[in-house]
């Protein structure tokens, strides 16, 4: 193995909808008709209603950094060159959350709740990684709709009653969550 070489993509049944829609440019996404949401990461199985039937459909491309890091040590020989680069945890308008890197802007200026679109990096003739950059003010004021509290209508499949993508969870029940205030 050379572990100066950097990952390739794993390509198996459950995922290659999705890589073969990111060589087409389009972000795809596993989504469950019984209880018609989208989840990640690919299973034969719906992780939220068990149903066996899936589909894979086109997802948005936007969505919010929900967390994120900038490593600055070279742990992994394949990407000292790289460092410091960022690694962003996206919560997709649709639900589900995509580990990638942002780029287009500095590592400084990553925080959390930023609205970012995804990007495709064409590796190389076998591989295509979805990335993400920051939206613009105007492709975010194209979204918005007046009078809505979130400023853009609900898209299908996502829990528009919460009050945050980022800031609140539902179990699986239904119930809503809030995130613990409780001093570090």
């Amino acid at each position: 193995m050379d572990l100066k070489a950097k990952p390739r993509p794993r390509v198996t049944p459950d995922n290659r909808p999705f890589w073969e829609g990111c060589r087409e440019h389009v972000l795809k996404l596993p989504w469950c008709p019984g209880c018609d949401r989208a989840f990640l990461p690919p299973s034969p199985v719906c992780p939220h209603c068990f149903g066996e039937r899936l589909e894979w459909r086109p997802a948005s491309g936007r969505g919010v950094v929900s967390t994120f890091v900038v490593v600055h040590q070279p742990w992994f020989p394949a990407f000292a060159g790289d460092v410091p680069y960022n690694v962003v945890q996206v919560e997709l308008e649709e639900g589900p959350r995509l580990t990638s890197n942002l780029v287009g802007t500095p590592n400084e200026d990553i925080t959390v709740g930023l609205e970012v679109e995804v990007v495709f990096d064409d590796v190389d003739e076998a591989a295509t990684l979805p990335r993400f950059r920051p939206r613009t003010a105007d492709a975010i004021a194209q979204d918005e709709v007046p009078n809505h509290p979130r400023g853009r209508p609900p898209t299908p499949g996502t829990k528009e009653n919460l009050p945050s993508p980022v800031l609140a969870r539902q179990n699986n029940r239904g119930e809503n969550h809030q995130p613990s205030t409780r001093p570090g």
